[in-house]
């Protein structure tokens, strides 16, 4: 038995891949459901349901979502030309903070101009953030993993300095968290009644804006290339410090947009627990999308929906709640093994 290189990849296969990663996935997480004691099929009965079987459940579902599909586009953009963003988590502190800063002031301007200019804070924010590892990287070549990754502890513990501090809210009785987004600078309601806010909206946008600078503009391609290999793109003429920079601050955006959105659509201000974790399941989103933009989306709401509806099950079957975090990281590692399989092909 040997491994060979597909000289073409079937387009029925590269579908049906992802599928049967997250099915696979689900039966090996199954086998500890069973010994939880619990009806397997019952207990994904009510996982899904309770996560997409009612309104409340789609729409929360699809506010968890949100923010993943912006750190997991931004964890796309970034590793799609090799350069490891692992501090998504920071940048999104750090979007958060910037749009409470300037939110919480009362600037005179109608939600039309104050919301779009605190989003546009918060990205900028995010951007400014990962300047820093990828001119290290660039100038010096330290290694972008290991910056990014430490810089996810000073994002919090200065977020939590600023909320303890200058910015804590004296109406919030010694709870630690900041002052409060004013009205005019919160995104509206899509839905009634419900937490779903204009911010899935501008995401499912980004995912559609980041899908055509891939595929139609000469930065995607000049990405895309470096990503294949730096030292062909920067024999090809392509300025290959200008794209990686350009690229990392795109990823940083778009992980500052996600604390901005975050904050001016859900909660309308920073705890130091805003986050659940929110960059690093960005990671996974992206990898269970194979990079692509538009896979991002259904990848974003099968993991809220996996979250969303873990804590149902565990109420109803008993099976510990942490079955979530299971269940997403054996999708990751079974994604890339289809993923593997989509370029190779077990030959006897």
């Amino acid at each position: 038995m040997r491994l060979e290189r597909r000289e073409r990849t079937p387009p029925l296969l590269l579908v049906a891949a992802p599928m049967a990663a997250i099915v696979t996935a689900l039966v090996l997480c199954s086998l500890l459901i069973g010994l939880a004691g619990a009806p397997v099929l019952a207990a994904y009965a009510t996982l899904f349901q309770e996560a997409l079987g009612s309104r409340l459940g789609i729409t929360e579902t699809l506010t968890r979502a949100t923010p993943l599909i912006l750190t997991g586009l931004g964890a796309a953009v970034a590793f799609r030309a090799r350069f490891w963003n692992i501090g998504l988590e920071g940048q999104f502190y750090l979007g958060a903070i910037a749009v409470a800063a300037l939110g919480s002031a009362d600037w005179g301007l109608p939600p039309a101009l104050l919301v779009p200019l605190l989003l546009l804070a918060g990205a900028l924010a995010g951007a400014l953030f990962l300047l820093g590892p990828a001119l290290l990287k660039l100038r010096l070549g330290v290694d972008e993993v290991v910056t990014t990754l430490l810089l996810n502890f000073v994002a919090i513990l200065l977020v939590s300095l600023l909320i303890e501090g200058p910015m804590k809210d004296p109406l919030a009785f010694g709870w630690p968290q900041s002052v409060p987004v004013t009205e005019a600078g919160l995104l509206p309601q899509l839905l009634a009644r419900t937490r779903l806010h204009l911010g899935f909206a501008l995401a499912l946008l980004a995912a559609l804006a980041i899908a055509f600078l891939n595929a139609r503009t000469v930065f995607g391609l000049s990405a895309r290339a470096v990503g294949l290999g730096t030292p062909a793109a920067r024999h090809a003429g392509i300025p290959v410090g200008r794209v990686l920079l350009l690229t990392a601050m795109l990823s940083g955006a778009l992980a500052g947009l996600a604390g901005a959105v975050e904050v001016t659509g859900l909660k309308g201000y920073v705890t130091t627990d805003l986050s659940p974790g929110f960059g690093t399941a960005g990671v996974i989103v992206a990898m269970l999308a194979s990079l692509n933009p538009l896979g991002v989306v259904p990848a974003a709401i099968f993991v809220a929906a996996v979250f969303v509806g873990a804590d149902a099950m565990a109420r109803a079957h008993g099976v510990p709640s942490f079955i979530a975090d299971v269940i997403v990281a054996t999708a990751l590692l079974t994604m890339l093994v289809a993923l593997f399989l989509t370029e190779y092909r077990v030959r006897r």
